[in-house]
């Protein structure tokens, strides 16, 4: 390994430098309380959401499967 390789892998590994541009924080909606809740816009299988939450909403499933298509892949 070479002096640049080893100084990137540190950056990377004590969590500064290149090695956080990946991190995302989106809103999420709030979690129903009960019944209704709102339908999941790709399977329609009921999600965690009320029905009241205006906006795109996922199952679980839905939105783990969505979370791993969209992860950073450095």
């Amino acid at each position: 390994m070479s002096e640049d390789d080893e100084r990137r892998a540190g950056t990377a590994a004590d969590g500064g430098g290149d090695g956080d541009y990946c991190l995302i924080d989106t809103a999420r909606p709030p979690r129903a309380d009960g019944p209704p809740y709102a339908e999941c816009v790709l399977c329609r299988k009921p999600t965690e959401y009320p029905k009241s939450y205006k906006g795109i909403t996922l199952c679980p499933v839905c939105e783990w499967q969505e979370a791993q298509r969209t992860a950073c892949s450095g």
